[in-house]
């Protein structure tokens, strides 16, 4: 998650960085976004083409997924809580747009495309899964509100273990069998927890923590396309039959994200730059727990979902970004 960009986009009318290290810190951020749907890309190739190698790894997803949100966490400061007070209705309408857009239209996309049931709980769990860790890097390359977009990818994480599976019950039930329960075990385990500890080291370990801080990004993405390998190797011999119609309920989905997200903010009256915010904070899910989620619970091929928007995601989100920060903000 990006730092150092609050302050900035709440005191200047545009998001272009007004110092050297903001400078540096956004000539990484577009970097990254370039560089992370490349990797995503190469790991799904390598999963299919050699998916005995990656098969084995899969009890290990749970624990790269831990690493991930570990990371999030080392990256969360008390001005970003702090922000959810000062804004509370702005951070309440983006988290009530994320729960309810995101599974809904993962639910409603299923029946259309009458998916089978494993790809149809696929999709409805991405949809119901928190912000994705990127979202606030393209909030940030769109001269949207960053410190909005942390506010509600934050909350958002930290009240998964409860929504989640019971959003995932309440639409997936009558596809498969759900153990809500395990489920929120899972998610306190593997996202809850980690994302604690991530916080408490940068409080009480701040020296070193800053230390490793610039590299955080990088490692995130390795894990990400790991975890990526594992899914898409799991079900690598179903891929080709289910490939394109699962693309298309993918694009169709975080489509429906990122459009009804920007809306969500023109309907609650938000000025354009938190709009923008939303518009990630909506459209992009934390696929990895998605994807462990469906591996954990349901059967690779429920991750295929997952891992197809883990890679799409980022792409189209580049793209959005790129568009949006072309256009002047409105207000």
């Amino acid at each position: 998650m990006l730092e150092a960009t609050n302050s900035q986009t709440e005191t200047s009318g545009s998001a272009a960085p007004v110092n050297a290290a903001l400078a540096a810190e956004a000539k990484i951020a577009r970097i990254a976004v370039t560089v992370f749907p490349l990797l995503v890309v190469l790991a799904g190739v390598l999963g299919f083409l050699l998916p005995e190698m990656f098969k084995p790894m899969g009890v290990a997803v749970p624990y790269l997924l831990g690493v991930i949100m570990f990371c999030m966490g080392l990256t969360l400061t008390p001005p970003d809580f702090a922000s959810v007070a000062r804004r509370p209705w702005a951070v309440a309408l983006g988290i009530v747009a994320h729960y309810v857009i995101m599974p809904g239209a993962g639910w409603l996309i299923a029946v259309l495309l009458q998916l089978p049931p494993e790809l149809a709980v696929g999709l409805i769990l991405v949809g119901c899964a928190p912000s994705g860790t990127a979202s606030n890097v393209m909030a940030f390359l769109a001269k949207g509100d960053v410190a909005l977009s942390v506010a509600v990818a934050s909350v958002s994480t930290l009240i998964a273990p409860i929504v989640t599976p019971a959003i995932t019950l309440l639409l997936a039930g009558s596809f498969l069998h759900i153990d809500a329960g395990a489920m929120v075990l899972d998610i306190v385990k593997t996202v809850l927890l980690p994302v604690i500890a991530g916080l408490l080291a940068r409080l009480f370990l701040s020296k070193l923590v800053a230390k490793v801080l610039p590299a955080l990004p990088w490692a995130s993405a390795v894990v990400i396309s790991l975890i990526v390998a594992i899914v898409v190797a799991g079900s690598a011999s179903k891929i080709v039959a289910a490939g394109a119609i699962v693309f298309l309920a993918v694009v169709l989905h975080n489509g429906f994200g990122l459009g009804l997200g920007y809306l969500a903010g023109k309907l609650g009256r938000l000025d354009d730059k938190a709009r923008r915010a939303l518009a990630f904070e909506v459209g992009m899910q934390n696929s990895g727990l998605a994807a462990t989620l469906a591996t954990a619970h349901f059967s690779p091929l429920a991750a295929l979902p997952s891992a197809v928007f883990s890679l799409w995601h980022n792409i189209s989100g580049a793209i959005v970004a790129a568009w949006l920060a072309r256009r002047p903000l409105k207000d």
